[in-house]
């Protein structure tokens, strides 16, 4: 099934994947490309609208991101969003210049509720400015369409070419009515009629599979967690007994998570998967023995997984097909979506190396954002249980420990971790953070515990709350509750003399520690 696409043209902004939810919360499909995408390979997308994303630059800089303005007579409607918007004039005959004095922070903005964008929003709204430029001189044939008391044009538009230009981040939540406004730009400007729904990607991607792997045997990474399970369920659908899923456990999972994981979908489970575990965990621990760098973990264990898959392959037999549970955060944050800077790499995003005796990669998630694999699961008939189970990375543990990784530091942060779990259950906190979990600092210090000095590791805890995981902020949790999670965890993890709370927001801070 050909879905209706909107495509966001990405200047490094570091909402772009905020842009794409938003608009995929429109029952409307949008992809990321980077602006070194040419016109061409846009419109072969066919797509119903275009977004251009903010970015860090200023326009009139002759080494700053820009575009063909073709794209701008090329019949599709347009969006400029911030940087976007500054392009779109500079590119048309506007002019842009700095601004008198930066504008940051939600501001009251004025908008001309007869602009099709603006239909149904209040004249006066609250919205997210962030910009040290600003458009000084619309181009020509635009309109101005709203403004704020110290910039003249925060929107701007030529309705009869499609074209509208907001100096304000409407994909925010800060911006009270953004929503609204790029709802109005899918269905009333670009014509979209939001036929991106849940059941129909499950139903067509079962499809899909089924054709493309046709007889071929298939070998699934299981890990447990939301994005593989989904993905193994969705390929067992597609082709039954054709697909072996391999649990592998490299020792860094959460506290009992091997058992649990087996236990569901292993041969006593209610699944119909052919289920290999391998217990592969002192494999890992002497690979990383020593390895501090984060992406040098992460490589390493990337590694150590294919070459485990290459063994069962070899196994079970003819193997034409791996299945990945990679999804959309993971290919933008790998650098291979949008332009922003890669944020870190994935051990599932990118391909195989060349002597690895597989046909081909097969990755049914890799359009979804986490929210939406979590929908996908539900209309599988996954458990609740395990469909809203927290994200956990890849390369588990691993990178929850700052700096070498060994088995004793593994499970110090397993009970450290299953203490704080336990603790937020009890206080009824499990639904009220987005995710939390412990990490252990390479931090040791002084402490006294009982009559005797020690000199051992700081625990850092971790909990935030997030609609999308792109942006997040610390969860509020209560000094009773951390006190008593403190307290625990220092009487009953060895080694460990302190506790601490990150109040980090995303940004500046990831949600993972490396």
């Amino acid at each position: 099934m050909q879905h209706e696409t909107v495509v966001v043209i990405d200047f490094g902004g570091q909402y772009n994947q905020l842009i794409a939810r938003r608009v995929r919360e429109c029952g409307v499909y949008c992809e990321i490309c980077s602006w070194r995408t040419g016109l061409d390979e846009i419109k072969a997308k066919n797509p119903k609208g275009v977004i251009l994303t903010g970015g860090p630059n200023s326009v009139y800089d002759p080494a700053s991101a820009s575009y063909t303005p073709a794209l701008f007579s090329a019949g599709i409607p347009v969006l400029g969003i911030c940087y976007g918007s500054q392009l779109m004039m500079q590119l048309l005959g506007g002019r842009v210049a700095p601004a008198p004095g930066r504008e940051y922070g939600k501001t009251e903005v004025t908008v001309d509720t007869r602009s099709l964008l603006f239909d149904g929003v209040s004249e006066k709204t609250i919205c997210w400015m962030s910009h040290n430029d600003f458009i000084a001189q619309p181009a020509p044939g635009f309109a101005v369409s709203a403004r704020t008391a110290n910039c003249p044009v925060a929107a701007a538009e030529d309705p009869q070419r499609g074209l509208y230009a907001v100096q304000f981040h409407p994909e925010v939540l800060h911006t009270r009515e953004g929503t609204k406004m790029l709802a109005n730009f899918v269905y009333k400007v670009c014509g979209c009629k939001g036929d991106w729904k849940m059941d129909s990607f499950v139903e067509s991607s079962i499809a899909a599979l089924r054709q493309k792997i046709g007889g071929g045997r298939v070998l699934c990474a299981l890990s447990g967690g939301v994005d593989s399970s989904v993905a193994a369920v969705l390929l067992a659908k597609a082709v039954g007994k054709q697909l072996t899923c391999v649990f592998v456990d490299h020792g860094l999972l959460r506290k009992n998570e091997g058992d649990e994981v087996e236990a569901v979908f292993g041969p006593a489970g209610p699944y119909d998967l052919n289920f290999v575990r391998v217990n592969a965990q002192q494999r890992f621990y002497d690979k990383l023995a020593g390895v501090e760098e984060p992406e040098h973990k992460r490589r390493i264990i990337g590694e150590e997984f294919i070459r485990v898959f290459e063994q069962e392959a070899k196994k079970i037999g003819r193997v034409d097909y791996l299945v990945q549970g990679t999804i959309y955060p993971d290919v933008v944050e790998s650098g291979l979506g949008g332009e922003s800077a890669v944020i870190k790499s994935h051990h599932n995003v990118g391909g195989l190396p060349d002597h690895v005796d597989f046909k081909e990669i097969v990755e049914p998630l890799r359009s979804l954002f986490k929210d939406e694999v979590r929908a996908a699961g539900r209309q599988l008939g996954l458990p609740e249980h395990l469909v809203s189970r927290q994200p956990f990375p890849g390369p588990g543990l691993a990178i929850r420990i700052i700096g070498a990784v060994t088995p004793e530091k593994i499970k110090m942060v397993q009970e450290a971790d299953a203490i704080f779990r336990e603790e937020m259950a009890k206080a009824g906190m499990g639904g009220g953070a987005s995710q939390y979990f412990a990490a252990l600092t390479n931090m040791r210090s002084v402490g006294v515990m009982g009559d005797e000095r020690t000199y051992d590791y700081a625990v850092a805890l971790r909990a935030v709350t997030t609609t999308d995981f792109m942006t997040a902020e610390a969860a509020p949790l209560s000094w009773e509750l951390l006190s008593a999670i403190t307290s625990r965890i220092v009487n009953e993890v060895p080694h460990v003399n302190r506790v601490l709370y990150d109040c980090t927001g995303k940004p500046p801070a990831t949600i993972e520690f490396e």
